[in-house]
């Protein structure tokens, strides 16, 4: 899209208002919102904020940065209209006080660098997420619930399915957007749900993952709803994943992952490739789970991986295989969560990867039997770890790895671990409602 496409749109969709958007490193939206005056100053990339104010930024004496707009980022937010007036949005990368330097903390700019190198060695990464959420009911005075009055189940349909007409309006809401909706259906656990878009290059993948958490919150509230992302909200039932669907092309646009005549039409790139995952898969776990509770879900029993394996079918390993072949072919890396920031984990995944491509790394023999039912001694014969139990067990696989360090950068790397363990210190010293339960009447 162009300057002069943009300022069409503005025109006639009578747009007085516009949010300039961007992540912080650990994928929270930011914005600053301004009015018609100040677009033109905005898409020059003039507009300026306290970058001390937010997390994991810079100090107070570096506070000064500039919003950087991608013009084809640009949208028109249809739950915005009012009084025959709307809103846009457009993303942006964020540069240092000259207006020239890229911020090392950016984390849009963070991948697009990591792609950029992918680039020069020939390829370019292509994604799909599927991120799951839960619909959950608000309390009287507004506050979210982990209750639903939803009773439906996996593609479960009308009238059983009472978070239906909201993923509806959701789907037009994204449509409208500029989104192509592959499918929509009911997740297996209460009041969960899952909405499927068409896959794009990293950088989209990673715009349209936060823009379309950021729409599903907002359409729910109109609809009376709370929607959260979090891993695991309900002990006993499901969690929410991110399962994220990857392929490299080459740069003429062919299927680095497909090779015709190798056994499961698998190219020695992307077996390759699959290994990297596998060996760097305890490091990124840290970037793709990145909450305490994120752990609560990577536990046997809930269709979420907990062992480093890859399969054509299981899915109980960490990498599928999914069946579609051609420029279909890719892998599907089942571990992430929708609290993940995409361009951090993005960025580890296409890396780690890629280690396994240019270091000719080998995978394991597939596991095509279900490893929640496989022994201890099963499980080591065939070199199978497991993934990390906790995040502070993920943080020190993190702090260790070299290939994490160059793929973040000093700066995120430092600030994200950081702000990580205050998180898991946190959790470590507070007095929880099992320990009471458990504990306080016997001691």
């Amino acid at each position: 899209m162009t300057r002069d496409e943009i300022l069409k749109i503005v025109k006639e969709e009578n747009v007085k208002f516009f949010r300039l958007q961007f992540t912080d490193i650990f994928g929270h939206i930011k914005n600053v919102a301004i009015p018609l005056s100040q677009l033109e100053k905005a898409l020059d990339g003039m507009m300026m904020f306290d970058g001390s104010s937010i997390h994991g930024f810079v100090r107070i004496q570096e506070s000064d940065m500039y919003l950087r707009p991608d013009y084809n980022t640009f949208t028109v937010l249809p739950w915005r209209t009012k009084d025959g007036y709307s809103a846009a949005r457009i993303i942006c990368d964020i540069y240092k006080s000259d207006a020239q330097t890229p911020f090392e903390g950016c984390p849009r700019l963070n991948l697009k660098k990591v792609l950029a190198d992918a680039k020069k060695d020939g390829y370019v990464m292509n994604v799909g997420t599927e991120c799951e959420f839960f619909f959950f009911n608000l309390d009287e005075c507004g506050n979210p619930t982990t209750n639903t009055q939803d009773v439906a189940g996996y593609f479960s349909v009308d009238p059983e399915d009472h978070g239906s007409d909201c993923r509806r309006e959701i789907i037009l809401t994204l449509e409208k957007m500029g989104f192509e909706i592959e499918a929509s259906h009911h997740e297996v656990a209460e009041g969960q749900h899952e909405i499927n878009f068409k896959y794009s290059d990293a950088i989209t993948a990673a715009d349209n993952t936060v823009t379309f958490k950021w729409v599903v919150k907002n359409i729910a509230k109109k609809f009376g709803l709370y929607a959260t992302f979090l891993p695991k909200p309900v002990f006993g039932i499901n969690g929410s994943g991110m399962h994220t669907n990857q392929s490299l092309f080459h740069l003429d646009g062919k299927n680095a992952f497909f090779d015709p005549s190798a056994p499961m039409q698998l190219s020695d790139v992307a077996k390759k490739y699959v290994a990297g995952l596998l060996k760097h898969a305890r490091s990124f776990a840290a970037v793709t789970n990145p909450l305490v509770n994120s752990y609560k879900r990577l536990v046997p029993g809930y269709e979420a991986p907990v062992y480093v394996a890859w399969s054509a079918s299981n899915r109980s390993a960490l990498v599928r295989i999914p069946a579609s072949r051609g420029q279909s072919t890719r892998c599907e890396l089942r571990c992430p969560d929708p609290t993940c920031n995409p361009y951090l984990a993005l960025a580890m995944m296409l890396n780690s990867g890629l280690d396994g491509v240019k270091n000719n790394y080998n995978p394991p023999p597939t596991t095509d039997v279900n490893i929640y039912k496989m022994s201890d001694e099963d499980k080591q014969a065939a070199g199978i770890l497991s993934m990390p139990s906790s995040l502070k067990e993920a943080l020190e696989e993190l702090k260790v790895n070299e290939l994490a360090k160059s793929t973040l950068g000093e700066h995120i790397f430092t600030k994200y671990i950081e702000a990580k363990e205050k998180e898991w210190d946190s959790f470590r010293i507070y007095v929880t409602n099992w320990e009471l339960e458990n504990y306080l009447s016997i001691y």
